[in-house]
């Protein structure tokens, strides 16, 4: 072989080897996204809402681990950790923060980023709680989704009122006062106690000793069926309190699926799996470039009802069989 050709096999070989060095050393990082949540990685529905979440990210284009990174941050139900996990976040730095679990995931990401885009998931009414300013113009770095669970809770104390035995006229609601939601909760409930001709027997609970302790001395209460308000911390404990409720023999009602799963007499709340695929298309959909300010906040409407035919025969109910129809599964 000439030397000349030998070289210039040798010369093509060398650029050849460092290309794919070369080439991957150009390729842009993959975008992170924080994941704040104020429940338990460990809780029931947590598991169900991160697969949705993924489920809607991939709709939209991306899929973790191959082009898209999260970050996850997981309060454990104690709010007071929100704000440092969010700022964590920022320090990554993230594209874009998904804020779920709690209202309070949203406003402590809101507090720490006025340009970072938030993608929330809140069961109340987003406008009314300020966190923006119209639902079709959210403005600012803020959109998500907005479900029920606020609302059906006047549906959730009616399902109750269908059990309770003759003559009895007092329902009892339990109710997070830490929740931001809690009060316009407790108006709505109590307007739709007045039309049942029943009185709440309203019940606090900040924290797990504290639900233990109402959940145990509910029978001294006399204050009838229990109906569990929406709150991300009661639903990232919605396991604990359905085993706890079922071994004081409580007839109550949730939002949550794992509540009733866990031996709970009956759920009623909004589709999660619908709300956190939304959350995840719109992060996608922000990740590609999109602008929060022009994503509208979206409202899930679809409902789901769980009932446990074992827990409500323990506790001496019959369950009407329209109630039993309209149930989306029955555990037995």
């Amino acid at each position: 072989m000439r030397r000349r050709a030998f070289i210039t096999l040798l010369g093509g070989a060398a650029i050849s080897s460092l290309w794919p060095h070369t080439a991957r050393a150009q390729q842009p990082a993959m975008p992170i996204v924080g994941y704040l949540s104020g429940q338990a990685r460990t809780a029931g529905g947590a598991a169900r809402d991160l697969a949705a979440f993924q489920q809607g990210l991939r709709e939209a284009g991306y899929v973790e681990g191959q082009n898209v990174v999260i970050e996850y941050r997981w309060a454990e139900g104690q709010y007071d950790r929100l704000p440092p996990l969010a700022d964590e976040l920022i320090g990554r730095p993230v594209a874009v923060i998904v804020a779920v679990g709690t209202d309070f995931a949203t406003r402590a990401a809101k507090a720490a980023t006025t340009t970072i885009p938030i993608v929330f998931h809140t069961a109340g009414d987003p406008v009314q709680s300020g966190l923006v300013a119209s639902l079709n113009r959210p403005g600012d770095n803020l959109t998500g989704v907005t479900t029920l669970n606020v609302e059906v809770g006047p549906k959730r104390l009616e399902l109750m009122h269908e059990l309770l035995p003759p003559g009895a006229t007092t329902i009892a609601l339990l109710l997070n006062p830490n929740n931001p939601n809690s009060e316009s909760v407790l108006r709505e409930m109590q307007a739709a106690a007045r039309i049942l001709g029943v009185q709440l027997h309203v019940l606090r609970a900040t924290t797990e000793r504290d639900i233990e302790m109402v959940v145990a001395n509910w029978a001294q209460l006399r204050a009838g069926p229990l109906v569990i308000g929406s709150d991300g911390y009661f639903s990232s404990r919605s396991e604990q309190i359905g085993a706890l409720v079922l071994r004081h023999a409580v007839p109550a009602i949730s939002g949550w699926r794992a509540f009733v799963a866990a031996g709970g007499l009956m759920s009623y709340g909004n589709d999660s799996n619908d709300a956190n695929r939304l959350v995840g298309v719109y992060t996608g959909r922000i990740l590609k470039g999109e602008k929060p300010a022009d994503l509208p906040v979206q409202q899930s409407t679809k409902v789901e009802m769980f009932l446990n035919l074992k827990t409500a025969k323990a506790l001496g109910i019959t369950v009407p069989l329209k109630l039993l129809g309209r149930a989306d599964e029955v555990i037995e």
